[in-house]
Formats: structure tokens, sequence, C-alpha cells
């Protein structure tokens, strides 16, 4: 059965998309056939990878126009595979909130497919709405890229609290994947003492694998491509690379 991790920060800007693209693209080319989950309406993760939603997104799974067979994409890296997502997604929670198990749609529809992949990585939306609600309650784990900047540390209590809710009431089983520490610059003092104070207070749950703030990182979704592909021999390629494995060396751990 393959794992479902959830990579969720209710505060924009910390890397979620850049994490859910590069390490799913690491993770293929490691030779796991990875499915990644475009849950955000703004669509970073559909257009990063060079796709877009005409044959189909997640609001059309979610409102019964589509089938899940019949939206999931290829993508030009190989065992990499997208559910887009586009704009309409916005409406999506006022029309899944009158359901009656609402929180467990997303649920529902990938307990079908689990047994296709090795890992479902699921891209959140900048908030604790409905929609993360539901990614929350259909992974296993949740992993959160926190920036190596001033108020780092904002609303990471808020989303623990959210995660113990989910885990109290709609999902026991969810773990925390870990902290991943993102945007680090080498010669700023203040994201050395981020890193210091994230290990201080979570020392078992941070990824050692860092991610740099890098430009070539940031080029890489304007050209449709992860970074492994656009410039494999940048930072951020490497950073992410390193990441995976050690993604990969921890679930071993656990197995």
């Amino acid at each position: 059965m393959g794992k479902i991790i959830a990579v969720a920060n209710q505060k924009g800007g910390v890397g979620k998309t850049t994490t859910t693209i590069n390490l799913g693209a690491c993770l293929a080319q490691n030779a796991n056939r990875v499915l990644l989950v475009d849950m955000d309406p703004q669509s970073n993760t559909t257009s990063g990878l060079g796709r877009d939603s005409s044959s189909g997104d997640i609001y059309e799974l979610f409102s019964g126009i589509k089938k899940l067979k019949d939206i999931i994409t290829e993508t030009d890296t190989k065992n990499l595979f997208l559910i887009p997502a586009s704009v309409n997604l916005t409406a999506a929670e006022l029309e899944l909130a009158p359901l009656e198990e609402r929180e467990k749609v997303l649920k529902y529809f990938l307990s079908d497919i689990i047994d296709e992949y090795d890992y479902i990585i699921i891209d959140c939306p900048p908030s604790l709405g409905l929609l993360t609600v539901n990614a929350l309650t259909a992974a296993h784990s949740v992993l959160i890229p926190l920036q190596c900047e001033y108020y780092a540390m904002e609303g990471l209590g808020q989303l623990t609290r959210t995660i113990g809710l989910i885990r109290e009431d709609l999902n026991r089983s969810l773990s925390l994947e870990g902290i991943l520490l993102t945007m680090f610059t080498k010669s700023n003092n203040l994201s050395k003492e981020v890193v210091r104070q994230i290990n201080e207070y979570f020392p078992k749950e941070v990824f050692r694998t860092i991610i740099p703030r890098n430009v070539r990182l940031s080029e890489a979704p304007s050209y449709g491509m992860p970074i492994t592909v656009y410039d494999k021999s940048s930072a951020g390629a490497v950073s992410y690379t390193l990441l995976a494995q050690e993604l990969l060396e921890r679930n071993q751990g656990a197995a």
C-alpha cells in the first residue's frame, strides 16, 4: 500500500508547492511511482509541471463531472503523475460543506488507487479550511515546510493543534512526517537562529536536509520543470535529492 503525505502550512510562501513538485520528482527518479494531488485553487503544482486542467481537474472529481481515472495525467518525469487543480476549486468548499462526511471525500477517492502508487503527495492550500482538512483526513502523515525567516514559528502552534484535532476526530493514524526548513540563507544570521530554535523545540521532527534560497529553484516552475530537470547541478536540486533520500530512509526504518 502506498503512503499519502500532505504538505501543509496555513502560511503562504513557505515552499509547499516547491516541495511537493521537487520531492515528488526526486522520489519518482528513485524508481518510486508517485502521484501529486493539487488541492490548491492557485494550481501552482499543476502549472509548475507544465500542465493545465483542460483534461479535467480535482474540482470536477468532487462535483461528480469526471471520474478519478479520467483526471490523472502523466508528467514529463517518468513515474510521476498528477491530479491537476484549477481556480474552480475555490467553489469546492461551499459545495462540500452540506455533505454528511465532507471531510472524507478525498480519502474516499484516493482509497481506490492507493495500491497503484508508492507515494501520494498532496499540495494543500495556504489555509486550514475544508480542502486542507480533507487532505489531512486522507493522509498517513503531514510534512510541514517552515521558512527560515522572521515569524517562522507563527502559526505553527495553530497547525499542530489542527493536526491534533484531526487525529482525535477524523484520522487517528495521522503522524508528523517531519518539519522541513526552507529558504535558508547561509550568510543570514536570522536564518541560522531559526534553524537553531526549530531544532531546539523539535529535535526529532526536523529533517536534517535544509532547502536553501536558490534562484534556479525559483525559476524552474516558470519552465514547467522540477529542479532536477531544469538544473540538476543546482543547490536546490541537490537539496531535494537529499530530502528524498532522507524521507526514504525514515520510511524504511519505520517499515
